[in-house]
């Protein structure tokens, strides 16, 4: 059996990469692909055929296309944030595209609330198990997958400066942090004891696979 897992970006990708194999079976193939950003579902269901454009959501029809048509692929996992879309009515959207192209395709879709940072907030004891000095104000602070700026609320646990140091700084400083957390934070993690609904679903998604 294979997985073909596409994330939104960089930082989803490096944290797929540290998790899954903590969950997968070791007699299943998979592998993570992470995209420039979310975009939107095209038009006509006809994605871009630009190979550096790689917007996740603009490549839908092509990835479920794909999946319908190479045989080897056991599924197609999906994973994208919400951001402050309402996740009920995400969710219906996605999965509507997936039964218009190829509804015999095994195509699952995860989405992270609000942003994949909520699974890393999820787990408090492995943040402060990556980072000494850790600001625990920010985190019970926090209330679990909600749309409250996530990635600035873990920022401000942990960065020296918080979100603002970050901000402040511009592009690249908020990816290259994104991508520190999601490579340090998830060897600590314990997956059982995880907070974040949408982390637990995606476990689920995993389930039969592990």
């Amino acid at each position: 059996m294979h997985l073909e897992i596409c994330v939104e970006d960089a930082s989803g990708k490096i944290l797929l990469e540290n998790i899954l194999p903590r969950i997968v079976r070791d007699d299943i193939t998979w592998r993570v692909h992470g995209y420039r950003g979310i975009g939107r579902i095209p038009k006509g269901l006809q994605s871009t055929d630009n190979a550096e454009h790689r917007i996740i959501l603009d490549s839908l029809p092509k990835l479920i296309r794909g999946c319908a048509n190479t045989p080897y692929v056991t599924a197609l996992i999906i994973i994208v944030d919400t951001d402050s879309r309402d996740c009920k009515d995400f969710l219906k959207e996605l999965k509507s595209v997936h039964q218009e192209i190829a509804p015999a395709a095994n195509v699952i879709f995860r989405l992270a609330i609000e942003e994949m940072e909520a699974w890393l907030l999820g787990d408090p004891e492995a943040i402060k198990a990556a980072y000494s000095n850790v600001q625990e104000g920010p985190m019970k602070a926090y209330k679990q997958d909600s749309v409250c700026g996530t990635w600035e609320i873990l920022a401000d646990a942990v960065h020296p400066g918080g979100s603002a140091a970050l901000i402040a700084a511009g592009w690249p400083a908020p990816g290259v942090a994104k991508c520190e957390w999601a490579a340090n934070i998830p060897p600590h993690m314990d997956f059982g004891a995880n907070k974040s609904p949408s982390f637990k679903k995606l476990l689920q998604a995993l389930a039969p696979f592990s």
